[in-house]
Order: structure tokens, then C-alpha cells, then sequence
């Protein structure tokens, strides 16, 4: 006998969360740019007024995400102005798409389930 109870043996490994995503700020640009179709992108002031955050803020988020090979960051000029738009690679909606289920799983032995409803009768 182990010594454990059921609940116990029922608790595995937790999951690994990506801690390039994990970040609140990374997560909430990630998930916006997986919003978009593969293959599009935003341009950056539209991306930072939606994410409500400063150029340099986003910035400095937008080079981790990079480095990682999350997101594609492409400068170039409309005009004489200079134009950056950002799009979440391939492998940026994958590794989301893990992160989510690693989130999931880690949550999943605390979440309550939603209660089944009655079956209501019809006199």
C-alpha cells in the first residue's frame, strides 16, 4: 500500500506552460493575432491601441514573441512612411494551441464541471 489516497494517484505531472506566451501581456497579443486569418497581419499602432499598451511596451513584447519565432514582424514603407504589421507564425498558433491545452489540463482537476440541467417533464 502507498500511502496515497485515489485523488492522490490521479495527480500527474502538471503540464508545461510556455513562458513566452504565459506572460499576461504576450498571452493577450497572441491571442489576438491568432484572431486573425494565417497569413494576415496588423499593422503595429493598430495592434497597440488594441492592446491598450505604450510602442515601447509592445516592443519589448513583440521581440520575445519574435525570438521565440511566434510572430513576424515586417518593417517597411508606405510612401515615405515607415509601416511595421505583425502576424502570428505558424508556429506561434501552434504553440498557443499547446499552451492552451497545457492551461486546460492544469485547470481541469479544479474547474467544476457545469451541473447536467433536470430534464424538465411535459405534463
Amino acid at each position: 500500500m502507498s500511502g496515497r489516497t485515489a485523488a492522490e494517484d490521479d495527480v500527474g505531472t502538471a503540464p508545461e506552460l510556455d513562458t513566452v506566451i504565459h506572460a499576461p501581456a504576450r498571452l493577450r497579443l497572441v491571442a489576438a493575432l491568432a484572431a486573425l486569418e494565417p497569413g494576415d497581419s496588423i499593422a503595429f499602432p493598430r495592434l497597440q491601441k488594441l492592446q491598450d499598451l505604450t510602442a515601447g511596451n509592445l516592443g519589448a513584447h513583440l521581440r520575445k514573441l519574435e525570438d521565440a519565432g511566434y510572430v513576424a514582424v515586417e518593417k517597411t514603407h508606405r510612401g515615405r512612411t515607415p509601416t511595421t504589421y505583425v502576424a502570428l507564425t505558424p508556429r506561434g498558433r501552434q504553440a498557443l494551441v499547446d499552451h492552451t491545452a497545457a492551461l486546460r489540463a492544469l485547470l481541469e482537476p479544479v474547474v467544476p464541471r457545469p451541473a447536467a440541467r433536470p430534464v424538465e417533464e411535459t405534463p
